[in-house]
């Protein structure tokens, strides 16, 4: 396929305008071939994932991530990351481009917050009134806090959560926002949603919670690893011929206990 044809195709549905201010989104390195047959996608390009494109007797095309690989100018960034600056002049040798899709992806119709929502088969999932990049939505069935709990990690094809139990002990509605975004609890919570589900939960915020009654769940910043399956169905439906390479190198950390 046409490669800005296929660009052009997925900004319709996550435009640019769509990104936080600030945040970094599209291409990262390399320049874009004509066309693109194959796709690779993970949540970050890294040394890991370039050693796996060592290995592949068929190149991908593009790389297309869900963070963004360089956040911020080179220059800013190759000063204090070295790593990063090798592996960048590693992938320009291939002459493969890297292609980022953060929080326009996030806050899109169809992409990290309506897959996640799905996972939990919520029903009439929406964007919160007051936070366009949060879903919420209802259970089909109330269940208690703790069961609810262990559902959600499961659907959400985690090893393990963190549960601020301060609220309600039955749970209907949920909220949920992909990644690290500890401080729309307040917007979940105003919102009369009964538990909201995020991560890289500060500890003040941990007491916040508690201090104002409600129920939080953090879970794992690679929650957001739903991108990658995700991202295939919509490249998929875009034109089927395309060759979608998944790689999910990113595990959680060992929980010690």
């Amino acid at each position: 396929m046409n490669t800005i044809k296929l660009l052009r195709n997925l900004a319709k549905r996550f435009p640019k305008s769509l990104a936080d201010h600030g945040d970094h989104v599209g291409l990262m390195t390399g320049r874009l071939k004509d066309d693109t047959k194959r796709v690779l996608l993970c949540l970050d390009f890294d040394e890991i994932v370039y050693e796996k494109i060592l290995q592949m007797k068929e190149k991908p095309d593009l790389i297309l991530t869900h963070h963004p690989f360089i956040y911020g100018t080179k220059y800013h960034v190759f000063k204090y990351c070295e790593f990063k600056r090798i592996v960048c002049e590693k992938i320009d040798a291939l002459n493969i481009p890297v292609y980022s899709m953060h929080t326009n992806f996030d806050k899109g119709v169809g992409g990290m917050n309506d897959a996640l929502a799905e996972a939990l088969e919520l029903q009439d999932i929406k964007p919160l009134d007051t936070c366009y990049m949060c879903r919420g939505g209802r259970l089909k069935e109330p269940m208690k806090i703790h069961d609810f709990a262990l559902y959600a990690t499961r659907k959400l094809n985690l090893e393990y959560s963190h549960l601020i139990h301060g609220g309600k002990d039955v749970i209907k509605t949920v909220a949920i926002l992909g990644g690290a975004g500890s401080y729309k609890y307040k917007n979940a919570m105003d919102e009369g949603y009964d538990i909201f589900i995020t991560g890289d939960t500060p500890h003040h915020i941990r007491r916040d919670v508690l201090a104002q009654h409600y129920n939080y769940l953090d879970v794992a910043h690679e929650v957001e690893k739903i991108f990658i399956p995700q991202m295939k169905k919509i490249l998929l439906s875009i034109d089927p011929s395309l060759e979608v390479i998944e790689v999910d190198h990113e595990d959680l950390p060992e929980l010690i206990q």
